[in-house]
């Protein structure tokens, strides 16, 4: 996997991200820090994917299980340490995933095996941050 990050310029503390595989996301940071609040900032990112990876494996995991999954949402609320480095130290992951007739066994099968298992980016940041999930099923 690779990555180039490039400074957008002296006029803020924006910056262009290009993935291997060919996709642009920009960054930015807070009007307070230099930046000027026009894209999201770097930690928020780190968030975002993270909910994106264990998104992805619930879903994964429920289509391979058979279940009618129609819908899947993650809410992630986090805490960071007050000092520098600013860590994570608490992430709770509320998902709402909607099908019929799901099983709730098998949507925290899916959630669980996510979080313990398969989820990289989760599973990294529980080195630094009290991991929590919990989820809801809407009938679709």
């Amino acid at each position: 996997m690779e990555a180039t990050v490039s400074w957008n310029g002296p006029s803020g503390m924006s910056f262009k991200a290009e993935t291997g595989s060919g996709h642009t996301v920009q960054m930015d940071g807070a009007i307070e820090g230099g930046g000027h609040n026009s894209a999201p900032r770097p930690m928020e990112m780190v968030l975002l994917g993270t909910g994106g990876c264990t998104a992805y494996d619930v879903v994964l995991i429920l289509k391979r299980s058979r279940e009618d999954v129609t819908g899947c949402e993650v809410s992630l609320k986090a805490e960071r340490a007050e000092v520098d480095p600013k860590v994570f130290t608490k992430i709770h992951f509320h998902f709402t995933v909607s099908g019929k007739n799901l099983k709730p066994a098998t949507v925290e099968r899916a959630v669980n095996l996510s979080h313990d298992k398969y989820c990289s980016a989760s599973i990294m940041l529980a080195k630094t941050a009290e991991i929590t999930h919990s989820f809801e099923i809407v009938e679709a």
